[in-house]
């Protein structure tokens, strides 16, 4: 199953130059990278980066992440994915711009 992180465009920028990243200020934070399902993504766009307008969406198989995925309860008791390592570029199954729509995000078509 894919599964979804949400970049800034610099810290992709910095992820695909290092070729692999330890997450956005949150992630270090927290110490796992949060990512969403194809369910979560919209809600997690809206609330985390709301106004923002360069980002990246960027796919992920579940299943070749790993142990290191966890599925834990966030928001609302919903199971997310968590990475308890670092994600690196060939882990990345498709990446493409995620715009900010007038009514928000805009999602490539079929995803959601």
């Amino acid at each position: 199953m894919l599964i979804y992180k949400i970049f800034r465009r610099p810290e992709w920028d910095a992820f695909k130059a290092a070729g692999e990243t330890q997450g956005a200020p949150i992630d270090l934070t927290d110490g796992y990278i949060h990512i969403s399902t194809a369910q979560q993504v919209a809600e997690t766009a809206a609330k985390h980066f709301a106004t923002e307008s360069d980002l990246v969406l960027v796919a992920l198989d579940d299943a070749a992440l790993g142990p290191a995925l966890k599925w834990e309860p966030s928001r609302g008791g919903a199971l997310f994915p968590h990475l308890y390592r670092k994600l690196s570029m060939a882990d990345v199954v498709w990446d493409k711009s995620l715009p900010l729509g007038a009514t928000g995000h805009i999602f490539p078509e079929g995803l959601l």
